[in-house]
């Protein structure tokens, strides 16, 4: 698999695009999250990047992610079922479609080198912003993948 960045404004675009094809009645084709509760999950981790979004992480995962940490924006695939922080959880709650589809639209749009801030990680550790661009598009991917866009 081709790992994009997001800050070149065609894998943006691409990206846009591809969220703008999900409907409130789109199915999962694994796990456990609706169309909204993903749309929600992605929205964390662009706000992590922001320095907005401040998870303190587990600290097993604190101790052995870092050493992983290339898995993020390497080119495998991410494996269905990963671990997640309760902080991207969002099972069990209802969610709007369309507040969240805006609010990762919004999210991906401002995504620019600018809007990152900071290059450390609260689990990982130091990231290039280049690190966090490809990390950000591969985690949108494996989702959008999810749900067939």
């Amino acid at each position: 698999m081709e790992v994009k960045n997001l800050f070149d404004p065609a894998v943006k675009q691409e990206i846009i695009n591809r969220i703008n094809t999900l409907k409130p009645q789109s199915q999962r084709q694994w796990g456990k999250m609706d169309v909204a509760q993903m749309l929600a999950h992605l929205q964390p981790a662009i706000q992590i990047a922001y320095g907005t979004h401040k998870p303190k992480g587990h600290f097993f995962f604190k101790l052995i992610l870092p050493f992983f940490k290339s898995k993020l924006w390497d080119e495998k695939p991410y494996k269905k079922g990963l671990p997640t922080d309760d902080t991207f959880i969002m099972t069990g709650s209802g969610k709007d479609f369309e507040k969240e589809k805006a609010g990762l639209l919004k999210l991906v749009d401002q995504f620019t080198e600018s809007a990152i801030n900071g290059e450390k990680h609260p689990v990982f550790g130091k990231l290039t912003k280049e690190n966090w661009s490809k990390a950000i598009w591969k985690h949108i991917d494996h989702h959008l993948k999810q749900f067939g866009a």
